[in-house]
């Protein structure tokens, strides 16, 4: 049977450390799934509930937006999606008597795990000004009080909707376009903090936003690159696609600070001799610097040019812009200078491009080690030259693979959850809905966070997420979210964001992927996009939490209809009712969306168009593919400091902390741990063991402290050290930003290690 939640929060002071781990999944892997999920659901909720997750008639899992293959396993889930779905599908209640007997100041005291282990939320809650407590509210009482804030807005500018990668397709469009109709472009979204760098990077190049490649296409590569991503902890199902790929003869190079279990040897659960012996990935392992990815590609680039045959000059020249400036820029790399931006070593380089060279069908793939740096957007861009030069996009087995984190993160930008909408989207949604849009750019996340810092936004409002631990500097973004007048949460747990609020606050909960959703149209389902732009339904199954609760798409309905009143034409209630109604719509709107109700029903969903893969049309401003030449960047780093990356445990997926242990990494029972390689740690005299406080040091001389972690002698790339955000957040500065995507730079702290008062 399912257990009860901790009652107090655990003692993490004394983490445990074992070697590293240099296998993913296998045995441990199902016995821990198993474990968590029976501490949650119970033996038969677990075996109903996980053995339709992925599945074509099930529910998409709330995990990471990796695709399904068209033929399933029974067991179609990783341990960390298990985790996500034991979450929600939880049979631990929070009930009006526990806020009743937690007032929000000691909540506020509570870890992140301890607030989510609480279990699903039953009621909205009403947090009025100056009470020390959430009280039950009606859900017509909850609308009545945004309706009052947002009317008392001198603009709707003032208002802020968020949104989290949860989200399905038919809630975001509505989301969008409620705020829209509002009179707001304000839309800031969970990407603005993780992908917004590839968007930028890809739709400047390619003419699109989103990745190239199809799951079929790694099953087909000769070469797959896979740059600042740990798939064995944050997409654990890519090491399926992987080990396919290689038993069909791919090779793989690994670029990362980090060893990383699940990119040495995959144990595959589904397979006997998975679980005997495995599969070894990686056969060229690059321990690069931390920021050193856009000078290695650089020089791959330089190397590929002085090959003689080894450009694919019928493709560039029918295809590509740009190509003699970023020649001549790629003939200009310094091999001294990329092995001090890179630290690697000359012979690791050139057997890397001896494997470039090899290749015929090369796929890059990469996730936030490459995204969240100040010169990420060149980087991605430098990627986009290292493929164009061969050829490598638009062709089976070949092109670029952002992995993106959230469940549907893709889909609610297709969906229009964006801050800067493209004319067209907007065209169309005043053709389709008969109002004006705002033009004007709004917000995204960063400056949503200045603009309550600065008193220019007064109402929060975020459809799901956990804002106040995903984003950056988080003393700033407390004290900003603190200022507003209102911050309203849709959720299905208890998070630290519910802790830290407005003058007034709101919870109101939501159905979960998991659950079955009856409307006045009958049972209804939604859409997701994965990371591959595979769009398909996803449907629950299991009875809702409480009564109580809401769907997205429903809330969103009411919520409109309170705030906009009579004068609103579009059709609310028809689309709360009916979800269909909503699929109507967005087929008249979006491209690549026609006949939606009718190619989604088809098992497995249908892939949107995507020009560059499809038929090698770029729809950029040069009608061709880009080639860019930017200044080869990486972070310099003083004397004595180390070069901090912010990253998950293996018990962890985004903000949400399913457990204090990191298994791979051999951490056990405590997250405030930072590895250092032993040569740093012997040259700044930290041993082993040792506690030290983290200091930020940035242009601004302010100094962010996180205090009390626990010194991990680890082999991280020298200079470089590691540690689990949320709790590193308060070291990255607001303003250190991304160019162009302005994405928070979580991978590049400049930090140094003072003696903890706690050692």
């Amino acid at each position: 049977m399912a257990t009860k939640p901790p009652q107090g929060d655990p003692v993490q002071d004394a983490p445990q450390v074992t070697e590293p781990k240099h296998a993913a999944a296998g045995l441990p892997a199902i016995g821990h799934t198993l474990r968590i999920a029976q501490q949650q659901m119970g033996v038969k909720r677990t075996a109903l509930t996980l053995l339709r997750v992925n599945q074509k008639n099930g529910f998409d899992c709330p995990g990471c937006a990796w695709p399904e293959p068209d033929h399933r396993h029974a067991a179609e889930f990783c341990e960390n999606g298990a985790k996500a779905v034991a979450e929600e599908a939880t049979l631990r209640r929070v009930t009006p008597d526990f806020f009743a007997a937690h007032p929000v100041a000691d909540l506020a005291t509570r870890s992140g795990y301890w607030l989510g282990q609480q279990g699903r939320l039953t009621h909205p809650m009403y947090l009025p000004e100056g009470a020390e407590r959430y009280e039950p509210v009606t859900w017509e009482r909850a609308f009545d009080i945004v309706a009052e804030e947002i009317a008392a807005l001198g603009s709707p500018d003032e208002a802020l909707f968020y949104t989290s990668g949860r989200t399905s397709n038919e809630a975001a469009f509505l989301y969008q376009l409620f705020a829209r109709e509002l009179g707001t472009n304000n839309l800031p979204d969970c990407s603005n903090m993780c992908h917004e760098s590839s968007g930028s990077a890809l739709n400047e190049t390619i003419g699109i936003g989103k990745g190239s490649v199809l799951l079929e296409d790694l099953y087909q590569a000769d070469l797959i690159v896979v740059a600042g991503q740990n798939p064995g902890t944050n997409h654990p199902r890519m090491l399926s696609a992987l080990e396919k790929a290689k038993a069909n003869g791919a090779k793989i190079i690994s670029v990362n600070p980090l060893p990383e279990a699940g990119l040495e040897k995959f144990k595959n659960p589904q397979t006997p001799q998975g679980m005997l012996k495995g599969a070894a990935l990686t056969d060229l392992f690059l321990q690069i610097r931390i920021g050193g990815d856009q000078a290695l590609f650089r020089l791959l680039n330089k190397l590929v040019l002085e090959t003689e045959g080894a450009v694919d000059q019928a493709f560039v020249d029918e295809h590509t812009h740009g190509y003699e400036e970023f020649a001549a820029a790629a003939r200009d790399a310094d091999w001294d200078e990329t092995l001090l931006a890179t630290g690697l070593t000359r012979p690791e380089i050139e057997k890397a491009l001896e494997m470039v060279l090899a290749s015929e069908r090369t796929i890059v793939c990469w996730a936030m080690g490459l995204t969240q740096h100040k010169h990420a957007v060149p980087t991605i861009r430098e990627v986009v030259n290292f493929l164009l030069l061969r050829g490598n996009i638009g062709r089976p087995g070949a092109g670029v693979c952002p992995v993106r984190g959230h469940s549907n993160v893709q889909g609610d930008r297709t969906m229009g959850i964006f801050e800067r909408p493209a004319p067209a989207f907007l065209d169309a949604l005043e053709k389709e809905f008969g109002f004006a849009p705002p033009r004007e750019h709004g917000y995204d996340v960063v400056a949503a966070i200045r603009a309550l810092r600065d008193g220019d936004a007064k109402v929060f409002f975020a459809m799901g997420g956990n804002f106040v631990s995903a984003s950056p500097d988080t003393e700033v973004t407390e004290a900003a979210m603190r200022r507003a007048s209102l911050t309203v949460h849709v959720s299905t747990k208890l998070n630290r964001s519910h802790a830290v609020t407005g003058a007034r606050a709101l919870i109101l909960p939501t159905l979960g992927r998991t659950e079955r959703d009856l409307q006045g149209g009958g049972e209804q389902f939604v859409t997701v996009e994965d990371s591959m732009g595979m769009v398909h339904a996803s449907r629950g199954r299991l009875e809702p939490a409480s009564k109580e609760l809401l769907s997205e798409p429903a809330i969103v309905c009411r919520l409109a209809r309170r705030v906009l009143g009579a004068e609103s034409r579009t059709p609310w209630e028809e689309f709360e009712k009916d979800y269909g109604t909503i699929r109507d719509r967005i087929a008249r709107v979006i491209p690549g969306f026609q006949d939606f109700n009718k190619r989604v029903a088809h098992p497995g969903g249908f892939a949107l168009p995507h020009a560059p893969r499809d038929e090698r049309r770029f729809p950029t401003a040069s009608g061709k593919a880009n080639f860019t030449a930017a200044p080869v960047e990486y972070p310099e780093l003083p004397e004595g400091r180390l070069l901090l990356q912010t990253l998950r445990s293996h018990d962890q997926y985004n903000t949400t902390i399913y457990g204090l242990d990191d298994r791979y990494r051999g951490i056990k029972n405590g997250r405030r741990v930072v590895m250092v390689h032993p040569d740093d740690a012997a040259r700044l005299g930290i041993a082993d063991g040792s506690y030290v406080d983290l200091v930020g040091e940035w242009k601004d001389g302010v100094e962010r402290r996180a205090p009390g972690f626990r010194v991990v002698h680890y082999p991280t790339a020298r200079g470089c050290a590691a540690a689990y955000y949320p709790e590193t957040n308060v070291l990255v500065p607001l303003d250190a930003t991304a160019d162009t995507s302005n994405t928070p730079a979580s991978k590049s702290v400049v930090v140094r290690l003072e003696q903890s008062a706690t050692d």
